[in-house]
């Protein structure tokens, strides 16, 4: 019997999307918290600092145990966490004496099934016999950046015809992805990364310098990204003067679209791209992209500086998947759960430290964007370093 590898990879892309709406439905609604709970700022902030610790307790917790339990069950726990964080969104908060305590403990579970896909669908993926499984990994991220926009795009349309006061119906409405989803994972077929089912120990892969380059690769590329992201509504309203709801649409909006359209390029035409250039290219626009943001006094170059850092940090994630699956092919689940380990890492230092370093500013974010330079700078030198690393390995296999 023919195995339909098109099954898991449309589960995966739908997996991808399940991990969008969980990252971006919340964060849409921080003000309504705050209106209809009367839950303080400072707390609200909490929402997204656990969101972000779970789901690096989660890729920790995938490096050791995934192997023993198995890829099907974990991943369809996953949706099943998912959409159960959802629903657990719209009810807990009322149901519970303190609205905040329901509202957290519905995002650990919600973040228990992202953090699962996070670290499972791109080892699925590379386990399926697909030709240019670098472009497939590329094209495959990219369904999480088209989650992102349209949660955004397509929330922002429901609150504008149905009042965000309805946002719970909403959320059971976007719980339906994860709910469908998990008969998809329970009958699509799936493979394992290696022939054993068991890949390299920890303490191994950490004996190995191309994983270690691409761990700060990873930990840079999340920080380069989310800086830019998380700060780009904000970025857009204070520094470039644009309205909130403007702001919102074209700054994580359009920012989601141009990271979506770099890793689609690379999906369409990864067989004819080399993938290391094409990273250096990626990493050194990134780099031009946040001196731009921070340094221009034209708001329509600092825009477009902003929008264009999506398109730069697009493939670094899934490219750093793809090089360190092709020459650690044993690397295992342990290798494709430290490696989101350290791009969520990234993304939850990385904004914090620009945030930091604008509060200090006297509250200019274009200084904190300055300074924020640090993480597209090391990204490019690791890319050297791993391109180097890349070529002597060549040659000793030659040999």
């Amino acid at each position: 019997m023919v195995k339909n590898y098109k099954k898991t990879l449309i589960a995966c892309y739908l997996g991808f999307i399940t991990q969008a709406i969980t990252a971006n439905f919340a964060p849409l609604l921080f003000l309504t918290f705050h209106n209809e709970y009367h839950i303080p700022l400072g707390k609200i902030a909490l929402i997204s600092t656990v969101f972000f610790l779970t789901q690096l307790t989660v890729d920790i917790f995938c490096s050791y145990f995934v192997d023993r339990i198995g890829y099907r069950k974990c991943v369809v726990t996953s949706e099943l966490c998912a959409a159960a964080g959802l629903i657990g969104l719209a009810l807990l908060p009322d149901f519970l004496p303190n609205p905040l305590t329901g509202i957290i403990i519905s995002v650990i579970v919600y973040a228990i099934g992202s953090g699962l896909i996070e670290v499972l669908c791109s080892p699925i993926v590379e386990a399926c016999p697909f030709e240019h499984k670098e472009a497939t990994m590329s094209l495959l991220h990219s369904f999480y950046c088209w989650g992102s926009v349209g949660v955004i795009m397509l929330s922002t349309i429901f609150f504008a015809v149905f009042n965000i006061s309805n946002w719970k119906w909403l959320a059971y409405i976007w719980a339906l992805i994860p709910l469908y989803n998990i008969y998809n994972f329970a009958i699509c077929p799936i493979e394992h990364i290696t022939d054993d089912g068991k890949g390299m120990k920890i303490s191994n892969l950490l004996q190995v310098p191309l994983f270690w380059i691409s761990i700060i690769l990873m930990v840079c590329a999340g920080a380069s990204e989310l800086a830019m992201a998380q700060w780009a509504s904000a970025y857009t309203e204070s520094a470039l003067g644009f309205s909130k709801t403007i702001g919102d649409l074209i700054g994580p909006c359009m920012f989601a679209v141009t990271m979506g359209i770099s890793r689609v390029i690379f999906g369409k035409s990864g067989d004819k791209l080399d993938l290391m250039k094409f990273m250096i290219g990626s990493g050194c626009l990134c780099l031009f992209c946040y001196l731009l943001a921070s340094i221009s006094n034209s708001s329509l170059l600092g825009l477009i500086g902003c929008i264009m850092c999506g398109f730069s940090v697009g493939i670094m994630w899934p490219g750093t998947i793809s090089i360190c699956s092709k020459y650690l092919p044993s690397g295992g689940t342990a290798m494709f759960a430290l490696l989101a380990t350290a791009g969520d890492l990234g993304g939850a230092f990385g904004p914090g430290f620009v945030g930091t370093i604008t509060q200090n500013a006297n509250n200019d974010l274009k200084k904190g964007m300055f300074v924020g330079c640090i993480f597209p700078l090391v990204l490019v030198i690791s890319l050297f370093i791993l391109k180097n690393l890349q070529r002597k390995k060549n040659i000793k296999n030659k040999h």
